[in-house]
Parts: structure tokens; sequence; C-alpha cells
């Protein structure tokens, strides 16, 4: 199957400058394409990965990379998507991000072959260009009734734009032009909110190169849920691909917990999975939705590609430690990821009655509630039920001396720290 035929079967196309072109260009040779991230933090969150999912599939298909890190664009700001100003990092924290960055993305990309992943930083190509050659050589081919006609600038005029943000699409089009160049770069690919930027960018490389230079763009859809609100949003906020942010047991269940409506969609987005994979799992999804089979495969493939197989194992152990009350089998480690979500309370290493112990840390109202719920058999620590009311907490009870888990009927878990 065609790099494009397959982007297409799996609606990852959104908009193309010349759909037949480029076509016609991947089935002629392996192309150089890149795409960008501007460090504005030092993690990726899923959100980012999408277009960076479909960069991966043109290598696996014997295309080569190149992603352009903005070092330079990251301290301007991009307005895209956005009604506001960003407010400008120092230089230090953009190197720092930068730096980041560029770690999770040779993770996740073919770093040997001939197509292995190259990585550029578009700060090595601008920062000794002083303001009169950039207006002379670059400005001059910029229309200002162009510039703001695009989206990403008309829709902050009315809130307002300022130079600096207004002048990026010129930045990040003179990034295409250096690598059509330099990197024999001919495709460009990015998020729908990209657009504007990068026919900004084929603009700038047919008038400085010629009308009949071979260069393309193509952005990927928009994702939304099918509830209509923003992929890779949680009540927790954004999953992050560094594990410091959003753990790989978390990052699990994001993915295990999705809906029946997207799971099919994310698996075409986000997973390496054939067609007839992807079409066997869309079936259980209509016949036995009660098994999860899908969800569980995109965890799994997902977890394993952005974490490993080591914390995929351990996300999965975490997990089935949970369902089945099975907490001695997890390491302290393991219960601080499974249990970060959960309430969670400080006690004393002072061994203390089990009553006297429950109320003090905040789980039980009061010393009567917690003997009737000892008395019938409610409460379970560390995943062994507990009803002698005489019980001794004391550090002995702590998992690697650190934690306890204290359960309150079958799924009200409590974490509780000693310090």
């Amino acid at each position: 199957m065609n790099i494009i035929d397959e982007l297409e079967w799996r609606e990852a196309i959104n908009q193309q400058t010349d759909a037949e072109g480029l076509r016609q260009l991947t089935e002629e040779k392996s192309i150089s394409l890149y795409c960008g991230v501007d460090p504005t933090g030092d993690s990726m969150h899923i959100g980012h990965l999408i277009p960076f999912m479909m960069l991966k599939r043109f290598q696996l298909a014997g295309h080569r990379p190149v992603i352009l890190i903005g070092g330079a664009t990251g301290t301007i700001g991009d307005p895209s998507g956005r009604q506001s100003e960003r407010t400008l990092q120092t230089m230090e924290q953009v190197q720092a991000n930068v730096d980041a960055l560029t770690a999770q993305m040779k993770k996740l990309f073919l770093t040997e072959g001939d197509n292995q992943l190259r990585m550029v930083n578009n700060y090595d190509w601008t920062h000794q260009l002083n303001v009169i050659d950039f207006l002379r050589d670059y400005g001059k081919n910029f229309s200002i009734n162009t510039m703001l006609a695009k989206d990403i600038v008309a829709n902050r005029l009315e809130t307002g734009i300022s130079y600096t943000e207004f002048s990026y699409q010129i930045l990040q089009s003179m990034d295409f032009l250096h690598l059509y160049r330099e990197e024999d770069v001919q495709l460009q690919i990015g998020g729908s909110d990209q657009w504007g930027n990068i026919t900004s960018g084929l603009d700038l490389i047919r008038k400085k190169e010629g009308p009949e230079a071979k260069a393309f763009g193509l952005t990927i859809p928009l994702m939304l849920k099918a509830d209509g609100t923003k992929f890779g949003k949680t009540a927790g906020g954004a999953i992050w691909l560094d594990p410091k942010k959003t753990t790989p047991y978390e990052f699990y269940q994001f993915w295990a917990n999705t809906d029946d409506r997207d799971v099919v969609k994310y698996l075409k987005y986000f997973t390496f999975l054939d067609k007839e994979a992807i079409d066997a799992l869309a079936e259980k999804v209509q016949t036995e939705p009660h098994k999860r089979e899908a969800q569980i495969t995109l965890a799994e493939e997902m977890t394993r590609f952005v974490h490993g197989e080591e914390m995929l194992a351990q996300a999965k152990k975490i997990t089935a430690a949970l369902f089945s009350g099975d907490i001695k089998s997890l390491t302290a480690d393991e219960i601080e990821q499974g249990f970060k979500e959960m309430p969670t309370f400080e006690a004393s290493k002072e061994s203390k009655n089990i009553i006297d112990w429950l109320v003090e840390v905040g789980i039980e109202p009061s010393k009567r509630q917690a003997r009737e719920d000892l008395n019938s058999g409610a409460i379970s620590m560390n995943g062994e039920r507990v009803t002698d009311a005489e019980l001794e907490v004391s550090a002995d009870h702590a998992i690697e001396g650190r934690f306890i888990i204290i359960r309150k009927g079958k799924k009200k878990y409590h974490l509780v720290k000693l310090s």
C-alpha cells in the first residue's frame, strides 16, 4: 500500500497542497519530509504526538524523516490556535526544553540505517541573521495582505497580535526553504492549525527556487473525542510523554479507558497495526464490547511505543493487582504510580491501635464507625482483610516501610504514607 493510500485509509489526511503530485513522488522515490515542534515545554503530550505518528509511518515506509526543534521559533511564539500572546521564555529555558524534546524524539524513531531520523534546530541557521538581511532577503517575499488573510493571523486581529507573533510564519517559511535546499526536504506535515504556515513556506520556496519546485504540504485532521471535547485532555490535565509528569500506569489507563466510539479511530491513528488487525478489533467492539479487547490492545501498543516493554509490563502488573486486590505483589514505586490519584493520608511510624489509627489518619470519621467496619469485614490492609480490633499498626505493616494501603468496602482505596 502506498503511504498516501495508508494515510487515507487511516483517515489521517486533512488537507494536501497537491494530492496527486505527492502520491506520484512517493511512488517514484524515498523522500525527505519534516515536522516541527517548538520547545514551549520540557515534554510533549499525546496531542503533539499525532503528526509525529504520521512521520513515523513515512519512515517505516522507507522515507527519511527530519524533525525540527524550534530553538528559534520557540523564542517567538506560534500564534496558531491561540487567542492571546504567549509568555516569552528565557533562552536558557528554551535550550533546556530543546534538550528534553530531542531526547524524547530519539526514543520514538529509528536512528540507524538509510532512513534514520535526522534532527535539526532552526536556531542554527537563524541566530546570526541580521535584521537588514531578514527584511531584504525574506520579508520582501511576503505580502501583508496575504499574511493578514491567513487564519492564524485573521483570528487574532480582534484581540490583537504583536509584530513578533505576526512574523512567525516568515520564520517557519524560512525553515522549509532551508530544509528544501540543505536536506532535500520536499514535504512538510503538521496539525490542521499549521496549514497557513505550511502554505507560506511553499510560496517562499517557489519564489526563491522557481515555480516548478517540487515541494508539498499535508496536514492532519483536528482530533476531537466522540463527546466533542478535545483529545488528550482529562480532568487531571494533559497526558504527557514524560513518565515523571504522567506515569506509565496512568498513560496505560488513559488508553485502556477509551470510549468505544473512539477506539477504532485511535487504533488507526496511533498504532502500527495493519488493516486486517484493526478491522478484527473493530468487529470485537461491536460484538464483544464488554471484553474491551480493542482498548487493551491500544493501551499496550501505545505504552510499549512511548515507554518500552519494561514499563508496559509494570503498568499491566499494577492494573492486575488493583483489579484483584493483590496489593502485596507491588513494590513501593509501583504503589506510588497506581495510587497517585487516590485519597492520600499521612501517618507516623509509631505503633498504634488500628481503631485509633484509622480515626487519626482520617480514613474513619469515628471510633464507633471504625469498629463497625472492622467487625463487618469492610477493612482490608495491603490486600488482606482485617477484623482484629486489637491490632497494633506499625511500620512493619508498611510496604518497603513507606506505604500502607487501606481499602474500605470493595473499591474505596486509601494510600497512607508513613513518615
